[in-house]
């Protein structure tokens, strides 16, 4: 490219003259040498291998019609059935006025008439043919992928629009194709192996789309936009595509996942449509039953909904919609159980889709980095509802979720000490808990965020103990107050002797830590009984109580079951 911006500016233009009679090569040196280095061939053959040897730096031919050996038509024709030779613009010089459409016709860019014109035309003549194929270079470099050879994104949006107008709007499938831990495969074999996989890859689309009749381009690193006519078997084409890009890689190591959205008739913008394609490729990307999925109204919806809670959180924050309701913690070691703490949890109640369930919306917050807002307003809330309860004489600690994402916010401790102190309560009435895979995701972090926290007072509770992969080496490096185990174990208790032994086993590893263990989702009194028996130290769950206001848990500690402390 820089070698052709060089010539672009006047710099190391080279034209080659093809000629087997001297004067001519003469007259044509004489009218252009001042302007570009000029280099000669007598026939053909000669220069076809000037040709070969100078393909990078040439920027035009002037080509005789009539020679020996290998004529004018003959060398045309090699240099346009040659992907590299085809680049450079070619003028053939000619006296025959009917030879001049045969010319156009088999790919030449001008003609220059025997006898020649005065030099001034033939000049202009030349310098429009280079400046023309120079600008036509640059374009197709830049809509190319330098790799692949694929078109690059913005330019296959304007094609496929074309096509779509060419081929008055047939119905098309919109395809985005991901490699499988594409970075893995960099890391293990270098970036130089990835390149030549993408090369192959980029190859076997290419070919692929040319057959079914349509278009390719290579939109990110490792992710492959393609656009091909829609077939009524659409499931059995995508597998004989799939199949047949895996059996030219013939690479173990590759694996691919395909989003599809078949064009339904709704006008969708070329953008929309590979938008939806991706989220369906997205969507698979860690699934190890398909490596492909159709774009559906189903999941058209459900993107929708998800969109909607998204745009209305911070709405839903200011109008207070999200309501937390507390979950009461009973001590079991007595006689009596005894009401120790509850646990904040979040319900949203929409103006329009009624109380949405938490597992509708904290996964979503979790994934867009929203969570923060909500957990930030459930601590005041919950240090709000310490502090009326304070007042009432009422000493309930409250449990709440610390997230991934507040874990690893440097400013936590600030955040959760702030409202601390604006509500004027103590640190250890608010509760942390913190998932156990949070733990595993990047250990010595919060670790770090851990001990920092309770050098400030603050408690931690494990959650979800038993979900997670902690090694039991680093169970014993962790600062916790406490472990709460994961509910699928408690659910399963009483039918599965597994689950009884390996509650067992969690909670001896408790001890060992000289911590109290929390079993909630606790239902049934069989359960109660076991868990009981087991030795464990706090029970949540149904059993006891279900979610509710801060109202009737109000009344519930002030009554007691057993006595509230």
């Amino acid at each position: 490219m820089q070698e052709l911006l060089e010539r672009k500016q006047g710099l190391h233009r080279t034209v080659l003259i093809v000629d087997d009679e001297s004067i001519e090569r003469e007259m044509l040196s004489a009218m252009l040498s001042d302007l570009y280095d000029v280099i000669y061939a007598t026939n053909g053959i000669v220069a076809l291998d000037i040709i070969k040897k100078s393909k990078s730096t040439l920027s035009l031919i002037l080509l005789d019609l009539h020679m020996p050996k290998l004529d004018g038509y003959g060398l045309l024709k090699i240099l346009r059935s040659n992907n590299e030779l085809c680049r450079i613009p070619v003028i053939m010089l000619t006296s025959e006025k009917e030879a001049e459409v045969t010319s156009l016709q088999l790919g030449a860019a001008d003609f220059i008439s025997k006898p020649y014109e005065a030099p001034d035309v033939i000049r202009a003549r030349v310098k429009h043919a280079i400046e023309l194929a120079e600008d036509r270079i640059i374009i197709l470099d830049t809509e190319r992928d330098e790799l692949t050879g694929l078109l690059n994104k913005d330019f296959f949006f304007e094609y496929a629009r074309m096509l779509n107008t060419q081929n008055n709007n047939m119905p098309m499938d919109s395809l985005v194709l991901d490699i499988n831990r594409f970075h893995i495969i960099n890391e293990l074999y270098g970036r130089s192996y990835g390149d030549m996989l993408l090369k192959k890859i980029g190859s076997c689309i290419h070919d692929l789309v040319c057959q079914f009749g349509g278009l390719a381009c290579r939109s990110n690193s490792n992710c492959f936009g393609i656009y091909i006519p829609h077939f009524e078997n659409d499931i059995d084409q995508l597998q004989h595509f799939i199949s047949m890009i895996e059996k030219n890689l013939d690479d173990r190591k590759i694996s691919f996942r395909i989003g599809v959205y078949t064009d339904d008739g709704s006008g969708l913008e070329i953008e929309q449509r590979f938008e939806r394609a991706g989220l369906v490729c997205r969507n698979i990307k860690n699934s190890y039953t398909t490596c492909f999925e159709v774009y559906s109204e189903e999941l058209h919806n459900k993107e929708l909904y998800s969109e909607r809670l998204v745009n209305d959180m911070d709405n839903a924050l200011a109008e207070k919609q999200f309501r937390v309701f507390y979950q009461p913690k009973y001590s079991i070691k007595g006689s009596t159980p005894v009401l120790t703490s509850v646990e904040a949890l979040v319900r949203w109640f929409h103006p329009e889709y009624g109380v949405i369930p938490p597992d509708e919306f904290i996964t979503l917050f979790e994934e867009n980095g929203l969570i923060r807002k909500l957990d930030k307003y459930v601590w005041n809330e919950a240090a709000d509802q310490i502090k009326r309860w304070k007042d009432e004489g009422l000493n309930i600690p409250v449990s709440v979720n610390v997230s991934r994402v507040d874990a690893f916010n440097p400013l936590l401790v600030e955040i959760l000490s702030d409202i601390i102190k604006r509500n004027g309560i103590d640190n250890n009435s608010l509760l942390l808990e913190i998932t156990e895979s949070a733990y595993s995701d990047n250990s010595q972090q919060i670790i770090n965020t851990v001990m920092l926290l309770r050098e400030n007072g603050f408690k931690i509770e494990m959650d979800d103990f038993g979900s997670g992969y902690s090694s039991l080496n680093m169970l014993c490096s962790l600062p916790i107050d406490a472990l709460k185990l994961d509910m699928e174990f408690i659910r399963n208790i009483c039918d599965n002797k597994k689950n009884y032994r390996m509650v067992g086993i969690m909670i001896d590893i408790a001890r060992l830590l000289e911590v109290p263990v929390i079993a909630e989702g606790v239902e049934t009194k069989e359960q109660f009984d076991l868990l009981e028996n087991l030795g464990c130290d706090i029970i949540q769950g149904y059993y006891f109580s279900k979610p509710i206001p801060a109202d009737d848990l109000t009344v519930l500690a002030k009554a007691g079951v057993g006595r509230s402390v």
